[in-house]
């Protein structure tokens, strides 16, 4: 059956299939149509065009009305820690008080915390509760999600939560990647013997993941007191071997060199760069990796926030997404990641828009799929509520503009 959205106030974010991302000055504008419609046919965007261009409707086919109303892509969030077993509201208030994140994660907290909370945890109650998280984070316009193992840091822990990645893809109607993120913290029992840890990641778990099929990408936590470049090449390379791609966390507290290995293995992204270099920025500029940002994390955090105008302003692509997870981001609403961009990182609705929509289909190498309103897409949309410019999405922060979601071309 054909469904069509018709009397659309303005379609968002049209792009032809040859474009798979937007850089610098590309991001300022998002093409539109004024007083559109948009057809899908079995689960894919078929057509668009202006109303007046709109084929003669015929009996049994079904029909949207859309007016006053706007239409975009679903938001694509390419990086969240979305399966977890419990939150760390504790830790927030330790951050009140004045702890750090690293004296946090120094005195047992963190990512640490997580992992040990994950060992007690069944894979039934961790899919349990991670498919209620995806039908939030549906509900809020987000069609394609990532999502990272790294809070077992075991062996069994490990692929128990890739097993519940993987699950999800099976019963949500989201696009869901899976990234292996074994490398995200050193475990206690290891402290005094790293190698032994790496030696497990690359030896024992890559092995069976690449039997069982159960991750698209890898990641590792480059980071001053977590794991080094050197460290992060030897990983990447492993994981490149069974045939996943690299994504990588770097310069969230200092630029260390992650960047450049990130660049080195042809990472998709590079995620967090609240700390960048003028060599960093460089670098990555002469790159196909796509820089991703995640703005609600500095704010959850009070850190800094990463220098999106600045690496726009060196003709860069630049992602947004949620970094969903309990510590430092817990929340995935990519509408508040979105107005955070542009209220604190002084992106423009356009730029910010672009960032959190086809830029992160990119980040997930989906921008073949999802991440615009093109012809072969998936139809995967929201329409909002009347609303008068496409600002009003970043400028209401705190309000849900989104009054319909359409997943493979189905109200959601």
């Amino acid at each position: 059956m054909l469904t069509y959205i018709t009397n659309i106030q303005q379609l968002n974010g049209i792009l032809p299939q040859s474009v798979s991302f937007l850089k610098g000055k590309e991001m300022n504008k998002i093409e539109n149509i004024k007083n559109a419609f948009l057809g899908i046919k079995e689960g894919l965007i078929f057509s668009f065009g202006k109303m007046s261009e709109i084929p003669t409707l015929k009996k049994g086919e079904k029909v949207i009305d859309a007016s006053n109303r706007m239409v975009f892509p679903s938001w694509c969030d390419s990086h969240t820690h979305l399966v977890f077993a419990a939150p760390r509201e504790g830790e927030f208030v330790d951050r009140i008080n004045g702890l750090t994140y690293e004296e946090i994660a120094l005195k047992g907290g963190g990512i640490l915390n997580s992992a040990k909370k994950i060992a007690e945890t069944s894979e039934e109650d961790l899919f349990n509760d991670a498919l209620v998280r995806l039908k939030e984070i549906e509900q809020l316009g987000t069609g394609a999600v990532e999502i990272k193992s790294g809070y077992g840091l075991s062996l069994e822990a490990e692929i128990k939560m890739l097993k519940v990645i993987n699950r999800l893809k099976k019963a949500s109607n989201l696009l869901i990647k899976t990234t292996f993120l074994g490398a995200h913290a050193i475990p206690k029992i290891y402290k005094e013997n790293r190698t032994a840890y790496i030696d497990l990641i690359i030896d024992g778990m890559l092995p069976l993941i690449e039997k069982e099929k159960l991750a698209d990408f890898i990641d590792v936590f480059c980071e001053t007191n977590y794991y080094t470049p050197e460290e992060t090449d030897r990983i990447l390379e492993a994981g490149i071997k069974i045939g996943l791609k690299p994504k990588i966390h770097v310069n969230q507290f200092t630029s260390i060199g992650g960047i450049q290995s990130g660049i080195k293995y042809e990472a998709l992204s590079v995620d967090h760069l609240e700390v960048m270099t003028e060599k960093d920025i460089t670098d990555i500029s002469n790159s196909k990796t796509m820089a991703t940002l995640l703005p609600s994390c500095s704010f959850f955090l009070s850190i800094p926030f990463a220098p999106a105008k600045e690496l726009i302003e060196n003709n860069l692509p630049i992602a947004l997404a949620s970094d969903y997870n309990p510590g430092s981001t817990p929340s995935g609403n990519m509408n508040f990641v979105v107005s955070l961009a542009c209220i604190k990182m002084k992106l423009t609705p356009e730029q910010a828009i672009n960032a959190a929509t086809i830029n992160g289909a990119y980040a997930m190498d989906l921008s073949d799929e999802v991440g615009s309103i093109t012809v072969g897409k998936k139809a995967n949309l929201f329409i909002t509520k009347p609303i008068s410019s496409i600002a009003m999405l970043p400028y209401s922060f705190g309000n849900n503009q989104i009054e319909t979601v359409i997943l493979n071309g189905e109200i959601a």
